[in-house]
């Protein structure tokens, strides 16, 4: 038996042993001789047969679909991290993984902005910029410092969209190149989302590079590092880049960038 579906096995038998009969609207009584749920009864509240439920506890080969772990997932009513790591371990893809995420910043990382010193804001879902301080407004002088519109700021619109971005961004096509490459691994499990695909539709009619980046396919994973600027006023500029997610909202990102040195004037 593999290591993964003995944790399945394992886990499950633990999540089934923990529930109580009656809050499952199962009798409780002196009859019963195993702890918690009988495996007929999980089986049966996740309408799934009785012995495929068992061979799944004892660790056989068997294929577990996405659909019937939601079942079982509802069934045994398993928290947040429970059902990750049930989805996990049988090696599947939830698909109600960021159904309940909201693509808004907690208060306090949004404060936490205001002490930062060096440039750094909140990236949501589709990267649209949910917060930011006062240093990154001055790094994206003639886009941050003067946002007035009601919706947030994208970073993909300001990159292909914006009239300054190419004078702005060095080497700004292997840098596009990349972020587009980075979006698409980011938003990997979640392509059919209807945000995501308006703004990939907007893009790839706004800006044909766009277009051509996207349907290369290319993914990266989000990777920090050096980052140049042509800045209006402050001329070139380096930064070290991290990119950092809250544990408690995983799809939301915050982005440092640490000052190197003004190259020139």
């Amino acid at each position: 038996m593999d290591t993964r579906r003995k944790e399945l096995a394992e886990f499950l038998q633990a999540m089934r042993q923990r529930g109580v009969p009656e809050a499952f609207g199962f009798p409780s009584g002196a009859r019963r001789r195993t702890q918690g749920l009988r495996r007929e009864e999980v089986a049966q509240l996740a309408n799934i047969s009785a012995t495929w439920y068992t061979w799944i506890e004892q660790g056989r080969e068997v294929n577990v679909s996405a659909e019937a772990l939601d079942r079982l997932a509802l069934a045994l009513k398993l928290s947040k991290s429970e059902r990750t790591y049930l989805f996990d371990m049988a090696d599947r893809r939830d698909p109600q993984a960021h159904i309940n995420e909201a693509d808004t910043a907690p208060e306090t990382l949004i404060n936490m902005l205001e002490s930062i010193q060096i440039p750094a804001y909140i990236m949501g879902r589709t990267w649209d910029l949910l917060a930011w301080n006062q240093p990154a407004e001055t790094l994206f002088y003639g886009w941050l410092d003067n946002w007035q519109e009601s919706a947030n700021p994208n970073l993909l619109r300001y990159v292909f969209m914006h009239p300054q971005a190419k004078q702005f961004v060095v080497n700004w096509e292997l840098r596009a190149r990349r972020l587009v490459a980075e979006f698409r691994a980011d938003c990997r499990s979640r392509l059919e989302e209807p945000a995501l695909q308006k703004l990939v539709n907007e893009l790839t009619l706004a800006n044909p590079e766009f277009d051509r980046f996207w349907k290369q396919h290319d993914v990266l994973e989000r990777q920090g590092g050096q980052r140049e600027f042509n800045h209006p006023k402050l001329g070139l500029i380096s930064y070290q880049q991290v990119t950092l997610r809250p544990v408690e909202q995983e799809q939301l990102k915050l982005v440092l960038l640490q000052p190197e040195a003004i190259i020139s004037a």
